[in-house]
């Protein structure tokens, strides 16, 4: 049996990545693929514990460093029990949100060095990387209309804090994505939901047997 293909998508709050993860998710499954959708954090029944610490109460609540091992701990369980036998079963996993969100969030917008994140990543998920990971992007404005639609006054830890940091979460993922232009790709997610749907699966059409 081929093993699994891993994709991640990521983006900045109100991207619509659960709407575009369901999309290509029926897709894939109308090919004859396979699929398993999840999240981070979350994913598995010990990271989905550490979700909740992590997305409710004041945003001072864990500082930085304290949330990169927290979401460490959560993706180390959700690799092992979730996504690693998923890929070796034959499934295609899409994960909403996985190691270029530590990278953005708890990296660059955090203070964190990339290197301390990746390093807490190699030794609690020995270094697991999607095959292909979407940045869905909009303008911020858009983002944070769309947030606030989605979320009300419910907006967790992350969606509540300032424009700064978002910017730089923004600008992060465009790093990432000129750095590791085979993995990350971005995707234009300003446009209708079919329109975002079409770029999704034209950027992720070449890993299909």
């Amino acid at each position: 049996m081929a093993p699994g293909r891993f994709l991640s998508i990521e983006g900045g709050e109100g991207a619509g990545k659960s709407t575009q993860i369901r999309l290509l998710a029926d897709r894939l499954r109308a090919a004859g693929v396979e699929v398993l959708t999840t999240r981070e954090p979350g994913g598995s029944p010990g990271a989905e514990a550490i979700r909740e610490l992590l997305m409710h109460g004041a945003i001072e609540r864990w500082s930085a460093h304290s949330e990169a091992l927290l979401f460490a701990a959560a993706r180390a369980d959700h690799v092992e029990k979730t996504i690693r036998p998923a890929i070796g079963a034959g499934t295609w996993v899409l994960c909403d949100r996985f190691i270029d969100s530590s990278r953005a969030y708890q990296g660059v917008a955090g203070g964190i060095d990339d290197a301390a994140v990746l390093a807490l990543h190699g030794f609690g998920s020995r270094g697991l990387l999607p095959d292909r990971t979407l940045v869905l992007e909009v303008s911020p404005e858009v983002g944070a209309e769309r947030a606030a639609q989605r979320d009300g006054a419910a907006a967790d830890r992350f969606a509540a804090r300032g424009r700064a940091f978002h910017d730089d979460v923004a600008a992060a993922f465009r790093r990432f994505a000129k750095a590791e232009p085979d993995r990350v790709r971005l995707v234009d997610a300003g446009g209708s939901v079919d329109a975002v749907a079409e770029a999704v699966w034209d950027a992720v059409a070449d890993l299909l047997p």
